[in-house]
C-alpha cells in the first residue's frame, strides 16, 4: 500500500494551494489520515488529522482557520486546502496514515505509512 503526495509549488504570501494525496494498492477507511511538514532543519511537525472513524478532523494552532483537511473515499484520496498561506508555512508537506489511538495522532512515529512529500514555498 502507497500514498502520494501531490500539489505543491510556489506561492505568494496571501496564496492559496490544494494538495492531495492518494492512496494506492489497498484502502485506508481504517485509518486516521494525516498532513505533516517538515522545514529545512527542522524537525517534522503536525499539520491536520481526520478521524476515520467519526470524520472529526483536528489541526495544528498555526494553521488553525487557513487549512481544511478532507477526505474524498470512493477516490481514495485526501486533500489539504491551504487559503492565506504564509511565508512560515514554506515545508516539504507529508502525508501520513495510522491505527493508532486518537490520542497520540500528532505523533510522527506513530504513523505506518507516509508519502513521498510534496515541497510548498510560499515567497514573494
Amino acid at each position: 500500500v502507497q500514498l502520494q503526495a501531490s500539489g505543491g509549488g510556489l506561492v505568494h504570501p496571501g496564496g492559496s494551494l490544494r494538495l492531495s494525496c492518494a492512496a494506492s494498492g489497498g484502502t485506508f477507511r481504517s485509518y486516521h489520515m494525516a498532513w505533516f511538514r517538515q522545514a529545512p532543519g527542522k524537525e517534522r511537525e503536525f499539520v491536520a488529522v481526520l478521524n476515520y472513524r467519526s470524520g472529526n478532523s483536528y489541526y495544528a494552532d498555526s494553521v488553525k482557520g487557513r487549512f481544511t483537511i478532507s477526505r474524498d473515499s470512493a477516490k481514495n484520496t485526501m486533500l489539504l486546502q491551504m487559503n492565506n498561506l504564509e511565508r512560515e508555512d514554506t515545508a516539504r508537506y507529508y502525508c501520513g496514515a495510522t491505527k493508532t489511538a486518537w490520542g497520540t495522532v500528532r505523533d510522527s512515529r506513530q504513523y505506518n505509512y507516509w508519502g513521498q512529500g510534496t515541497l510548498v514555498t510560499v515567497s514573494s
